[in-house]
């Protein structure tokens, strides 16, 4: 599997957003909330990446939690069962952590909805 990050494994524009926050489950795992949902019709799975501007209001910071949290995804797809999945990851701390400890809750994250998709 190759490492990539395509244009078309992120989730863009207003309706594709807007079905994923209707339709999908959500959990939490500190300091990443998380909102994924199967069957996107897409044929691939797909990102979301968010950091709240209420927790950082400095651009810097905000661009450099969503490029750990990535880069995390990026390095881990190939966890995910590639069943058209789009998933959502919201930062939700006010502490800036390790990429490390964030790449380890990642891959939590990813394989609880591997599991969860396997089994139903």
């Amino acid at each position: 599997m190759t490492f990539t990050l395509s244009k078309a494994e992120r989730i863009s524009g207003r309706a594709a957003t807007e079905a994923l926050l209707r339709k999908g489950r959500w959990g939490v795992l500190q300091p990443v909330r998380y909102c994924w949902m199967a069957d996107n019709g897409a044929g691939c799975n797909r990102i979301m990446v968010s950091v709240p501007k209420r927790l950082f209001k400095r651009a810097v910071k905000r661009n450099l939690l969503k490029r750990r949290m990535r880069e995390a995804y990026r390095t881990q797809k190939d966890l995910l069962p590639q069943k058209g999945i789009d998933l959502m990851l919201i930062y939700s701390s006010k502490d800036i952590v390790r990429y490390d400890f964030l790449k380890s809750e990642i891959s939590h994250i990813l394989a609880e909805i591997a599991q969860t998709v396997t089994e139903g």
